[in-house]
């Protein structure tokens, strides 16, 4: 009997090693599905960018001066040069001497080129030639016209005398005319010869090429050997010896929305910082405003003119312009301005889109782009009239990347 229960125990299974050995897979599934998550969130978590900041600042002040000029609006441009030129040749020619280099200074008149003029001195040394040679002619006929002069009077005191008839007088007297229009015909040929001789002697003149006015040389387009015409003629042709630019004609050309453009007046005074020199403020006034306005861009052009030039000043220079209010006479202090709100940040927390000016708002981690306007800049502080409240922290030199709304991890409060 005991070894009939033994034989049905043997034929028991084991749960307990069944169970152990199917949960192994389920486990390593797991640990899996777990590792690849996470690996899936760090590939796809939003990456931070490590940003520097400062808090808005509130300043008051116990009186409003308006003699002290205030900013009404910034826009960006660049230098141009009012007087600047190409210098060409009136003719085609080929260029046997160039006397400039680039930033020569020269002065009006000075000679630039000069261009092969052999065929031309030929052909002057012909009409010369010509008007010598008329000029002999007549030389030859006037004696003969004296005599026949003289033979006229002789046969009409003859005639008088009955001598010699009515038709010896009329032949004599044809003759005179005759030697008078020859004469009067090589007058005018010799007229004629001079202004040809006067034409190739221009001819001559324009086989020099001169500075048309005072200026300093920015680029030379040719040298020695080659061909110039003062239009396009295809191959290896050049248009030009090289571009002169008046210095002193140096203004500043903008580009301001049409929607600002009644803050901008002429004779308006203004500030200018070149990109180049970031820290040089330049006194600059309005010339004009260009009465016509770009359609795709919805903006003015706006003329705008340096109170002194600067060697340091080079045209095409980027350079960005603020708007001034025109000085007053400084206001005593009232109730009604005896405080004032100002807001002040550092300037470089400033950014230009077009013209208005921008800064990033930090609040909870996330960045908040954010327009303003700016009343003046003065050395590393800007005064901000609205946009901002105090307490809020803005962004110092933003990074680029910054997306409105993306979070910031802020390396320095």
């Amino acid at each position: 009997m005991s070894s009939d229960r033994t034989a049905l125990e043997s034929l028991k299974i084991d749960r307990s090693q069944a169970v152990r050995k199917s949960g192994i897979p389920w486990l390593a599934m797991v640990v899996f599905m777990s590792i690849a998550g996470a690996a899936l969130w760090w590939w796809q978590r939003e990456p931070l960018q490590a940003v520097r900041t400062a808090r808005v600042r509130e300043a008051m002040a116990g009186a409003v001066n308006s003699s002290a000029p205030q900013t009404l609006l910034n826009a960006s441009g660049y230098v141009t040069a009012r007087r600047a030129a190409t210098v060409s040749s009136k003719v085609m020619g080929k260029v046997i001497e160039v006397l400039i280099e680039e930033g020569m200074t020269v002065e009006s008149g000075q000679i630039l080129a000069r261009l092969d003029d052999s065929n031309v001195q030929a052909g002057l040394r012909l009409a010369e030639a010509r008007v010598e040679s008329a000029r002999k002619m007549k030389d030859e006929l006037e004696p003969s016209l004296a005599f026949a002069k003289k033979e006229l009077i002789r046969f009409t005191e003859l005639r008088e005398g009955r001598a010699v008839s009515q038709s010896d007088v009329a032949r004599a007297e044809s003759v005179m005319r005759e030697f008078e229009a020859r004469i009067e015909r090589l007058a005018a040929d010799i007229a004629v010869a001079e202004r040809q001789v006067d034409d190739w002697k221009q001819q001559v003149a324009d086989m020099v090429i001169r500075a048309p006015f005072a200026g300093v040389v920015t680029t030379k387009n040719a040298q020695p050997g080659e061909l110039i015409s003062p239009m396009s003629a295809g191959g290896f042709t050049r248009t030009g010896i090289g571009t002169i630019v008046d210095m002193n004609s140096l203004e500043i050309e903008v580009d301001v929305n049409e929607g600002y453009i009644n803050r901008v007046k002429p004779d308006q005074p203004a500030e200018a910082t070149l990109d180049a020199y970031a820290d040089w403020r330049i006194p600059c006034k309005v010339i004009a405003i260009i009465p016509t306005a770009d359609r795709q861009k919805a903006t003015v052009k706006v003329r705008i003119g340096f109170e002194k030039p600067d060697p340091r000043i080079f045209p095409d220079m980027g350079v960005k312009v603020a708007f001034h209010t025109a000085p007053q006479t400084e206001i005593k202090p009232s109730p009604a301005n005896a405080a004032v709100r100002s807001l002040l940040i550092p300037a470089s927390a400033v950014q230009t889109n077009g013209d208005r000016s921008i800064v990033w708002v930090v609040r909870d981690n996330r960045v908040e782009r954010r327009a303003i306007t700016v009343s003046r800049t003065a050395q590393d502080e800007t005064t901000v009239t609205s946009g901002l409240n105090a307490g809020e922290v803005v962004v110092l030199q933003p990074p680029p990347g910054l997306t409105d709304g993306g979070k910031v991890k802020i390396s320095q409060p």
